[in-house]
Parts: structure tokens; C-alpha cells; sequence
């Protein structure tokens, strides 16, 4: 249903709901004592703050794509946009689950370029658009070069589970 100011709610429920498949990886696979015991630099954010940063970037990137969505020529934009949650979904399950930590380093690399994508294709097509996805950015620019240094700091952790 559109609103006066001509945003289509009903785009932003599949764009939620893919996002919230993303977040579900997170309470799938949980830190737990194995990410504890691995030693992490001292800039790392508290553990509280990235379900806090998680949930504000994918409603806002919900949001900014939803936007895209109904805008003639969005084609590229959401592709990226596809990509980029493709990859945030794939990132949780090899770095928690399997504890790949090297293969979820090149998972993190991919999801910086598709973020990178998103902004600029978001950017040629809605300004409010970018500036939704200026903080998943920012996240990133920390939790990319986090997860370089704990993969770095961390070599022989990096173990499948047992029975995996």
C-alpha cells in the first residue's frame, strides 16, 4: 500500500524478511566459548554492540532497498543488494559454525564489494537511499579488518567442530 509520500510498504516485507533470514544466522550459530577463548585486539566492539549494529543495518538497508525497488532502472542496484545479504547469510554459518576463519576472511572481502556496489548503484538512484547504507559502510570498515586480525592472531583455532 503507498503512502502520500509515495514509499510502497509492501516492497520493504520481502527485503525484511531476507534480512531477518540473515540475522536468524546469528542466534543459529552462536559465539559461544570457542570465539571467546580467540584472542581479539583491543579495538573490537563489545559483544552487545553487534546484534545492535546488525539490527539497525539490515532494517535500514531494508529500507534503502525498498526505496530502489520501486524506482525504473533499480535492476543493478538490487543485485547488489541481493549479493550483499547472499554473502552476510554465508558469513555467520563459516565463521561460527564451521569456524573457517580464513574462508569466512574472503566471504567478509566479497560483502565489502557488494556493499561498495550497493552504494554507488543506490547512489545514482536515491540519494536517501545511500545515506541508509553509509552505516552498514562504517560497520564494515571495523568488522572486515576484525575479522583479517582475529583470522591473523588465531591460526590452528581455525577447526571444524566435532562431527564436522
Amino acid at each position: 500500500m503507498e503512502t502520500t509520500t509515495g514509499f510502497d510498504w509492501a516492497l520493504l516485507l520481502p527485503f525484511l524478511g531476507a534480512s531477518l533470514a540473515a540475522g536468524m544466522t546469528g542466534w543459529m550459530f552462536k559465539p559461544g566459548d570457542w570465539y571467546e577463548s580467540l584472542a581479539k585486539p583491543d579495538w573490537r566492539p563489545k559483544n552487545w554492540m553487534f546484534p545492535v549494529a546488525w539490527t539497525t543495518i539490515y532494517i535500514l538497508s531494508s529500507l534503502a532497498a525498498a526505496r530502489v525497488a520501486a524506482i525504473a532502472g533499480s535492476g543493478q542496484a538490487l543485485a547488489f543488494w541481493s549479493l550483499q545479504i547472499a554473502l552476510n547469510t554465508l558469513w555467520t554459518p563459516t565463521f561460527f559454525g564451521a569456524r573457517r576463519m580464513g574462508l569466512s576472511v574472503i566471504v567478509m572481502g566479497g560483502l565489502c564489494v557488494a556493499v561498495l556496489g550497493m552504494l554507488w548503484t543506490f547512489w545514482a538512484l536515491d540519494g536517501w537511499a545511500f545515506v541508509m547504507i553509509l552505516p552498514y559502510a562504517g560497520w564494515l570498515s571495523l568488522a572486515a579488518p576484525l575479522n583479517w586480525r582475529i583470522w591473523r592472531d588465531n591460526r590452528g583455532a581455525e577447526t571444524l567442530p566435532e562431527g564436522g
